[in-house]
């Protein structure tokens, strides 16, 4: 077992299944639309697996997004609501910090986290 595999866990097919090739298509020019746009969770999700894995297969996981959230909306019968582009952030604080903190490293500062008191919304 390699140390790669050891530390991230298993490492799964970077396939694709076959489906309709025009919903594909569809799909992947809506994925990149949403790329370009500013401030939105979609945008977000983009930079973030394009950092990682390269335009192309940041484009597949967005065009699966918007796959997911349309059969969503189509069977809530509800409408899209936008997350933001600090949605992610939201959800899991303390892995934002972490991903900030190694990358303050990298450019070699020292960093100290103290909690900040919870402030009250009247």
């Amino acid at each position: 077992m390699s140390r790669q595999s050891r530390e991230r866990g298993k490492r799964k097919s970077g396939k694709t299944r076959k489906g309709n090739r025009w919903l594909r298509g569809a799909l992947a020019q809506a994925a990149w639309a949403a790329s370009h746009t500013k401030g939105t969770y979609l945008s977000a999700l983009f930079r973030r697996i394009s950092t990682r894995r390269g335009a192309k297969r940041a484009i597949v996981a967005v065009g699966h997004s918007i796959l997911i959230s349309a059969f969503y909306m189509w069977k809530n019968r509800h409408p899209y609501e936008e997350g933001g582009d600090a949605h992610l952030d939201k959800i899991k604080p303390e892995k934002t910090a972490n991903r900030l903190l190694k990358r303050l490293a990298k450019f070699g500062y020292v960093v100290t986290l103290t909690q900040a008191p919870i402030q009250q919304t009247q």
